[in-house]
């Protein structure tokens, strides 16, 4: 784990460690009420830095999954920009059935 991201996590952990319940919800609050926003500038930083990777010479799905640890179709669903719900996912609908 690199030390940033080691930084956020020791930060969320003292929020627990608040003495205080009225200081320790209004905080926890805080934090929680920025989620969104952050999650939404986190996924798009990924979908960057993803993208750079696929912008290397020879780079492909695979390889650049090989090197982050996840699927290729995890990397697809990155550059699309799909969340892991699957709810900004395109529904696949039927095809019609032909004319007769």
């Amino acid at each position: 784990m690199s030390e940033e991201v080691q930084r956020v996590f020791e930060a969320i952990d003292a929020l627990e460690g608040i003495t205080d319940p009225s200081e320790r919800a209004r905080a926890l609050g805080a934090v929680l009420k920025g989620l969104p926003d952050q999650n939404r500038k986190l996924k798009m930083a990924r979908q960057a830095a993803v993208a750079e990777l696929l912008a290397r010479p020879g780079a492909t799905l695979r390889s650049v999954g090989a090197e982050l640890g996840i699927s290729f179709s995890t990397v697809q669903d990155i550059v699309r920009g799909y969340s892991g719900s699957g709810t900004k996912r395109p529904k696949v609908t039927p095809a019609e059935p032909a004319a007769e």
